[in-house]
């Protein structure tokens, strides 16, 4: 990919009080658009709070391109039901890494994002430097649903063979 910035790491930690699908629970599983690339997590069973633990990767290629995240009830014998939805961006991600930044103690909180009513975060998004790099930490709140929040970290691999940031 001759366009590639570079890849993201979108680590899905967990799901938080998400919808109920089932008679009693869902089977949810998270599927992470950017662009024409689409990926998807494992199913956890009838669980809804769960903690998927699962890093998907993304090719960046444009900045500007929101990342959506959707959230399924997986069914066995019907249509998989839909759990709720959000969206993101990742240039301010960006421009934080292009600040290249070296050697700070571990914890350190470079910027913070606020929620409000242009993004899906459910709380203050911090983006940190830990164990010698950037990452970014969300709460994303699901639109077009009851209830359920997702929580994710971003983090970015530098691929020599790209054009780089």
């Amino acid at each position: 990919m001759e366009n590639m910035m570079g890849l993201l790491s979108v680590h899905l930690q967990r799901g938080v009080n998400l919808a109920v699908r089932d008679m009693r629970s869902s089977d949810p599983y998270v599927v992470v658009k950017m662009g024409k690339q689409k990926l998807k997590t494992g199913v956890v069973k009838r669980n809804v709070n769960p903690v998927w633990d699962e890093t998907l990767t993304l090719s960046v290629t444009e900045i500007n391109l929101p990342i959506t995240l959707c959230v399924y009830d997986k069914d066995r014998f019907s249509f998989d039901d839909k759990m709720g939805d959000a969206e993101f961006e990742i240039a301010l991600f960006i421009k934080v890494l292009r600040m290249r930044l070296e050697g700070l103690p571990d914890g350190t909180v470079i910027t913070k994002v606020q929620p409000n009513r242009e993004n899906c975060l459910a709380e203050e998004s911090f983006i940190i430097w830990s164990k010698g790099k950037l990452v970014q930490n969300m709460a994303l709140r699901l639109r077009n649903v009851e209830c359920g929040d997702v929580e994710l970290q971003l983090q970015w691999i530098d691929v020599p063979s790209s054009r780089g940031l």
